[in-house]
């Protein structure tokens, strides 16, 4: 096997692909799609995205100090591509999507997305200009999950919603489980004799 050298890029993949909910304080709201985003801390809850800052909703989010970050799904994949290819100050995405905003519980102007599985309220932190992106670093103020996937036991089951990836320009669903965190180091259990 050989290998080639290209020169420096991003080829970190798979990502999540998700849908931004953003609003600013005259009542205008618009969703974007976003595959760089990723947790930063878990105390205090942290999250990023980074956004281009010529894109509609960058300056919502940097006016608001808030966004919403929405889990995709594979149902959900023509209108994650869909706000992710078309533009906000053009066309209303959630009439075009047929997305349903609902009411965040912790921020004032960017709505949720009702038919996402999970969303994640966020509160500014701090802007990174850094090149073509702005990394946008947030707390986590709260989270909204879809009760249809609450089990017996009260356990969100997050894998069964049908995630959604995005790898290099491809979108995919997340597929099987083929083995839990730690599953490598851990022991095996002896059988009892009889």
């Amino acid at each position: 096997m050989g290998k080639e050298v290209w020169k420096p890029g991003n080829m970190l993949y798979p990502l999540p692909a998700v849908m931004v909910s953003v609003g600013d304080k005259e009542g205008n709201t618009n969703i974007l799609t976003i595959a760089w985003t990723g947790t930063i801390c878990t105390n205090p809850a942290m999250v990023y995205i980074s956004v281009r800052p010529e894109r509609y909703s960058y300056q919502m989010i940097k006016d608001s100090g808030e966004f919403v970050i929405n889990l995709t799904t594979e149902t959900l994949v023509k209108a994650t591509d869909y706000c992710g290819v078309r533009s906000g100050k053009d066309v209303d995405k959630w009439t075009q999507t047929g997305l349903t905003k609902g009411r965040a519980r912790t921020m004032q102007y960017a709505p949720i997305i009702e038919e996402s599985p999970v969303n994640i309220e966020c509160k500014v932190t701090k802007i990174q200009e850094l090149g073509s992106h702005h990394m946008i670093l947030a707390e986590v103020t709260a989270v909204q999950v879809d009760d249809t996937y609450m089990d017996e036991n009260n356990k969100f089951n997050l894998n069964k919603t049908g995630l959604l990836a995005y790898s290099h320009g491809e979108y995919l669903g997340l597929g099987k489980k083929i083995g839990t965190f730690g599953y490598s180091v851990r022991k095996k259990k002896k059988k009892k004799k009889r």
